[in-house]
């Protein structure tokens, strides 16, 4: 009799892989949408991108994941402890025989959730110095420029314009962004860095102060104001920057690290410049201020030098005794001068008759000397000329017997090529070059022959010899031909 262990059984046989993928189908098909609530554990940013976490409650723990492409577009980032509400499908891991869930959305689950971490990213950044008042810039007293991060269709950016140009009209940029949604924080922080990137140079000035500003909302509406990047992009903000977001009851994080936080966009205008109107008042009080303080100044110096001269004794009696010696010395020089200048000339015509011959002697005994060295001159210039003329026929006479051209009388030529060079060679020449022979009485041009002795002569008709004998030699003949 067989035991129950060997009885044959009708149930299916399923692979492990079968099994697992049952079940996953099993499990998307019935939970193909939820919604989960429960408090952010474990979370973790993998290198590809995607983020896994954990949700739990007080008595069970889901695995959940966010792909690279949802976790960009999420509204707020999971961090651990954060109380939220998950959207998305159930599935399994047949790797490793879990279940989890597929997230397609987070949402804080409620406002206390969101209070709870602007709280603790604010004690996070507290910690790192970000709120310091030691950072922060003081404002320009009168900005040039006026740079404002907001969205140009909304109502803030009118309402900043109008109270500038009612306190004191100044040149304005916007940096149009998104201020809600989840490409908010980024756009907000790209326009902080952008105004700081300007340098000033390019045809875009540089801001001197900002302006980040936005109107009232919920928390949730807010929420771009209070994300790190944000707050980081203010911090780091070399230009001075105020914070005006939502009404004087909203905060966010990023008024902490700003460098002034204005209840109202309007109030932040108010910030930036101040009233044109009481500027002039107070340059026209300060005007009148110095004025008067200068000539209270200038009377109370006139009173001291006023008093000061009453010590003083009086000009006249100063200047009497001087006077007194100077009228006395002026007679006496006076006196004294007249004396001189007679005496002088008494002296002078003393001298006269003396010592000086008259002025017609002197000029007679001049001329009978320029006569006479006038004389000399013309002897002494009629030698040079004849010493000289005797050298320059010795020199003259020299040169003819050196010169070529008692050579060329005596029956020799010179023979010169095309550059008008001397030949002194023959092998310098080639056959067929043009040369030029100069004679006693004359140039003579002839072309180079072969210079080959052994060469026959061509023989000429005889015809032309007979009149080469009846005709008589020419001058060429005489002297021969070279060539």
């Amino acid at each position: 009799m067989s035991s129950a262990s060997d009885s044959p059984s009708n149930a299916h046989e399923f692979t492990v892989s079968e099994l697992s993928f049952a079940v996953k189908r099993a499990v998307e098909e019935n939970f193909g949408y939820v919604r989960v609530r429960g408090e952010l554990g474990r979370v973790t940013r993998a290198g590809s991108g995607h983020i896994y976490l954990d949700l739990k409650d007080d008595k069970a723990v889901l695995n959940g994941v966010i792909w690279k492409g949802v976790a960009s577009r999420l509204k707020i980032q999971p961090e651990q402890g954060l109380e939220v509400v998950c959207t998305g499908k159930l599935t399994t891991f047949p790797g490793q025989s879990r279940y989890q869930i597929v997230i397609d959305q987070m949402e804080p689950a409620g406002v206390g959730a969101l209070m709870a971490l602007l709280e603790e990213r604010k004690k996070k950044l507290a910690a790192e110095g970000l709120f310091e008042e030691a950072y922060k810039k003081p404002l320009p007293y009168l900005p040039q420029v006026v740079g404002v991060v907001t969205s140009p269709s909304g109502a803030v950016i009118r309402d900043i314009l109008h109270r500038l140009d009612d306190r004191f009209p100044r040149h304005v940029l916007l940096w149009p962004v998104l201020v809600q949604g989840d490409k908010a924080a980024e756009q907000i922080a790209e326009g902080i860095k952008g105004f700081n990137a300007l340098d000033g140079s390019g045809k875009v000035p540089r801001p001197d102060v900002l302006i980040v500003a936005r109107g009232g909302g919920s928390i949730e509406d807010l929420w771009a104001f209070n994300e790190e990047i944000v707050v980081r992009a203010a911090f780091e903000s070399d230009i001075p920057l105020i914070s005006a977001v939502g009404h004087e009851t909203d905060t966010t994080l990023i008024d902490f690290s700003s460098d002034r936080r204005a209840p109202t966009p309007t109030a932040a205008a108010e910030m930036a410049v101040p009233v044109r109107s009481e500027l002039l008042s107070n340059v026209r009080d300060f005007d009148a201020r110095l004025t008067r303080a200068v000539s209270r100044s200038l009377q109370d110096h006139q009173r001291h030098v006023e008093s000061l001269s009453r010590g003083l004794p009086r000009l006249e009696d100063i200047l009497a005794l001087p006077a007194q010696r100077l009228d006395a010395a002026s007679e006496r020089l006076s006196g004294s001068l007249r004396l001189f200048m007679q005496q002088r000339s008494a002296q002078l015509a003393d001298a006269g008759r003396v010592s000086l011959r008259p002025i017609e002697t002197r000029i007679r005994h001049y001329e009978e000397r320029v006569k006479d060295h006038g004389q000399r001159m013309q002897r002494a210039g009629e030698r040079l000329i004849e010493r000289r003329g005797e050298r320059l026929i010795n020199l003259s006479k020299l040169l003819t017997s050196y010169s070529y051209t008692g050579v060329l009388e005596r029956g020799f030529a010179l023979v010169m090529n095309a550059d008008g060079g001397v030949v002194r060679a023959a092998a310098s020449l080639h056959a067929g070059e043009d040369v030029r022979l100069r004679f006693h009485d004359g140039d003579k041009t002839a072309v180079v022959a072969d210079g080959d002795t052994q060469k026959p002569a061509q023989k000429t008709p005889k015809a032309r010899r007979k009149t080469a004998k009846k005709t008589s030699k020419t001058e060429d003949e005489k002297q021969g031909n070279l060539f």
